[in-house]
């Protein structure tokens, strides 16, 4: 059996941060965040929420739709690159609060690819029949690390979290090929001191590159033909990179998922979150052949390929 998808549950904070918003903010405009990056508004979280609150949200709804109880996960993986403090990590955080008493537990720091990360080496434990239920939560509060005086930056980032629930499915379903990579020469172009650092021109070179060329290569490793494809799940950062990658697989406009414009890239988070919204909407229906990529600091990216349905 093959490793794949068998519950989802997303956070999304009810606060509202607009583009209009931030006009009273820092020196930009509307226009000038639709047309560079698609953004129109996104999520921010309060200050009594933190980034374990956001993730356990997500997962209970997980671990729900998967009906499975938290007493039959086997590891937990949290991507995140805003824990609420270094250590002890967000997924022992979450482990005792969901009640995952046999889970181990550690967090994954691979920036927006982290949530890739985190399904490929759920994938690796399963394959091996060494765990059989994974959960994978990519969740972030960038806002607490964004510097809001940056107009090339504040404009971008959201908080929010999404969570899977990563186990055997039916032959011919789940994770069919992936890819992960890094690239350490290009730390300095994304990074964080005390705020998120940014070298924008750099990093949009990089991902309009990186992104085209995985979706490419897990759908040949897969054994399939871009034809094949379903519907792409892009990393939610800046539509002008997402749409790079569309292209690249000559996929039509309505066969992409966009929530960039809504919840601004949240990094880890965007993925599943998306996810969600596409399989609510009937977008990404049963049997489809699914790709999903991701790219972030580090520099790192990560795709699969998936048959989607259990």
């Amino acid at each position: 059996m093959n490793a794949g998808i068998i519950g989802i549950g997303r956070y999304l904070p009810e606060k509202i941060l607009t583009n209009a918003d931030l006009e009273k903010m820092v020196d930009t405009s509307d226009e000038w965040i639709r047309t560079r990056t698609g953004i129109e508004e996104r999520r921010v979280a309060g200050d009594d929420i933190d980034t374990s609150d956001m993730a356990y949200e997500a997962a209970k709804k997980a671990i729900s739709d998967a009906d499975i109880s938290p007493e039959e996960i086997d590891l937990i993986l949290v991507a995140t690159v805003t824990p609420d403090q270094p250590f002890p990590s967000v997924a022992c955080l979450l482990q005792d609060r969901i009640g995952a008493k046999k889970a181990a537990a550690m967090d994954i720091s691979a920036a927006c690819a982290g949530f890739m990360y985190g399904m490929i080496t759920a994938k690796q434990f399963i394959d091996n029949n060494v765990y059989k239920n994974v959960l994978v939560v990519g969740v972030e509060k960038l806002s607490k690390i964004t510097d809001w005086d940056d107009r090339n930056t504040a404009v971008l980032f959201g908080d929010a979290a999404g969570a899977a629930v990563v186990g055997p499915v039916q032959d011919g379903k789940g994770i069919l090929a992936f890819e992960l990579g890094a690239d350490g020469s290009g730390a300095k172009h994304l990074y964080q001191e005390e705020n998120i650092v940014m070298n924008g021109r750099e990093v949009f070179k990089f991902a309009v590159r990186q992104m085209g060329e995985s979706s490419i290569n897990v759908i040949e490793k897969a054994g399939l033909k871009k034809e094949d494809v379903d519907f792409l799940i892009p990393h939610q950062a800046n539509i002008r990179i997402m749409e790079a990658a569309r292209q690249r697989l000559e996929l039509p406009v309505e066969k992409m998922s966009k929530t960039v414009n809504k919840y601004g890239n949240t990094s880890a988070a965007s993925i599943p979150v998306s996810l969600i919204e596409d399989l609510q909407e009937g977008r990404v229906k049963d049997g489809d052949v699914v790709v999903m990529v991701g790219f972030g600091g580090g520099l790192t990216w990560g795709a699969i390929v998936m048959r989607w349905g259990k």
